[in-house]
C-alpha cells in the first residue's frame, strides 16, 4: 500500500510540475516557490527510494510539510490577486460580492494551490507507515 501512495505522490509531483511549467508559472519569485519545492521533492523521493531510512523519511516529511504551508499561502496569494482584479473592474463591489467573484475567477484560479496541500498530505500519510524507514 505504501508503494501505491508513493507512486501517487510522484505522479502528482510530475503532473503539477508540468502544469506549472506549461502555464509559465515562473514570472516572479513567489511563483518559483512551488516549482522549487516540487524539484526538491523529486530529489528527496529518489533519495528515499534508493536509501530508505530515518533521515530520508524525515526530509520527505519536512518537504511535505512545506508543501502544505506553500499551498495555503498560494491559496491566499491567488485569492488576493483575484480580489485585486475584481476591485479594479468594479470598485463598487462589497466584500462578499468581491470574494465570491474572486473565488470563482479562472485567473488566477484561487483553489489551484490546493493541489500542493493534497500532495503534501499524501506524502505525510506515506511517511506514517513504519516500513518507510527500513
Amino acid at each position: 500500500m505504501s508503494g501505491l501512495l508513493l507512486g501517487v505522490l510522484v505522479l502528482g509531483i510530475v503532473g503539477t510540475t508540468a502544469d506549472l511549467l506549461l502555464l509559465a508559472h515562473y514570472e516572479d519569485t513567489a511563483q518559483l516557490i512551488p516549482l522549487g519545492l516540487l524539484a526538491v521533492a523529486l530529489l528527496i523521493v529518489a533519495w528515499h527510494t534508493m536509501r530508505p531510512g530515518g533521515r530520508s523519511r524525515r526530509a520527505l516529511q519536512m518537504t511535505m510539510g512545506l508543501f502544505v504551508v506553500a499551498g495555503i499561502a498560494g491559496v491566499g496569494l491567488h485569492f488576493a490577486g483575484s480580489a485585486e482584479f475584481q476591485r479594479e473592474i468594479d470598485p463598487s463591489l462589497g466584500w462578499r460580492q468581491m470574494a465570491l467573484k474572486a473565488v470563482r475567477a479562472k485567473a488566477p484560479p484561487t483553489l489551484a494551490p490546493g493541489a500542493m496541500i493534497m500532495l503534501g498530505l499524501v506524502g505525510l500519510i506515506y511517511t506514517l507507515n513504519p516500513r518507510t524507514e527500513s
